[in-house]
């Protein structure tokens, strides 16, 4: 069998886990879940049964590359790709696959989220064999197929066509991206659909051939005889910011005639807003979830409460409430509004620059 690789994909800010994830540090960085290990940490874990840690690539912005090496001290600098700019997915899975093939010429690809929530990780091990299998044998693209638990117009969804040859997998037959509710509640109800994850599986060879196909300019942008060499970076550096901006589902995987889904109920949370930090963490008897050591609340409820070590905070008649103190921030916000937190911070880089993101 073809040597396998795992792509970790590190380089976002969680914009929307904004006070706590920042620019310098994004929440992969972060002990998000208070077990003591970043989320960054925890991915990097569950894949070791997989594979050695040698094979096991970071992807991510150059800015946290130290970041990075100070997590996993079990990799080499060699092993994190550094990308100069943020361009979406299609690059970076773009560069990381030639720079895969490079090394390991027909190696199988595992393409991961470094901030995500595998609460049953053997059988996401399981699942992610059973696909690089597939994969292998029948030059597919394959994405991990989440079973949906409630119609969430935050995510988006996959249709399932007819299973390939008896197996689990699936052909694909469309995604759409974050319906409407009434949509989403349709989606559910017919059982046709799962989550798109965003973890996906192939061999170079057939993503190579699929990029070359649906973004020949993405690819004529990043060929070059120097992946594997001591002149990588500098071409990427000079090259990698004129990619188009574009994310691998819309490039490549909307429009392949060779794209698969693999059901799974791994206990998944992509843990992109505190409400969905929230649904996970212990609570207490009425629904709080305190992440603090000194904390009295009085008539709260359903609240979400993160604060410094050491900080007195008291909190009296709040109900469905995020409250994160990281400082030089205070957040106090209705948890029903919370996709408003991206906008915000839009807001208040207009209007106090960077300095508080």
């Amino acid at each position: 069998m073809s040597k396998t690789i795992v792509a970790i994909m590190a380089g976002g800010v969680g914009s929307r886990f904004w006070p706590g994830s920042r620019e310098a540090r994004p929440k992969q960085f972060l002990d998000m879940l208070g077990t003591g290990k970043s989320l960054l940490r925890l991915t990097f874990e569950r894949f070791l049964p997989l594979v050695p840690a040698s094979d096991i690539l970071v992807v991510t912005n150059a800015m946290y590359k130290n970041l990075v090496l100070e997590q996993l001290p079990e990799i080499t600098a060699k092993q994190v790709l550094c990308e100069p700019s943020r361009n979406n997915t299609a690059p970076s899975v773009a560069y990381t696959s030639l720079h895969i093939e490079a090394m390991w010429p027909g190696a199988n690809m595992v393409v991961a989220p470094s901030d995500h929530l595998i609460l049953k990780e053997q059988e996401f091990l399981d699942k992610i064999r059973e696909a690089i299998a597939f994969a292998g044998a029948n030059k597919s693209l394959i994405t991990l197929g989440l079973q949906p638990t409630r119609p969430d117009t935050g995510y988006g969804y996959i249709q399932m066509g007819e299973s390939a040859g008896g197996n689990n997998i699936h052909r694909v037959v469309r995604f759409t991206e974050k319906p409407e509710l009434a949509v989403a509640r349709q989606f559910v109800d017919s059982g046709e659909y799962v989550w798109n994850a965003g973890i996906f599986i192939w061999n170079t060879h057939s993503i190579l051939s699929a990029l070359n196909a649906y973004v020949p300019e993405l690819m004529h942008i990043l060929q070059s005889e120097t992946y594997h060499t001591p002149g990588e970076q500098a071409f990427i550096d000079a090259n990698y910011p004129k990619t188009p901006n574009i994310s691998i589902d819309f490039a490549v995987m909307e429009k392949a005639d060779n794209v698969y889904t693999l059901p799974a109920d791994i206990g998944w949370s992509d843990l992109g807003t505190w409400a969905s930090l929230h649904n996970e963490c212990p609570k207490d008897e009425y629904d709080n979830v305190v992440l603090g050591d000194t904390v009295m609340a009085y008539d709260c409820d359903n609240c979400f409460v993160r604060t410094p070590k050491g900080k007195l905070v008291v909190l009296k008649e709040l109900s469905d409430y995020i409250v994160v103190d990281e400082g030089d921030v205070l957040l106090v916000y209705p948890k029903s509004q919370e996709q408003e937190i991206k906008q915000v911070t839009a807001e208040v880089k207009g209007k106090f620059g960077t300095k508080f993101l």
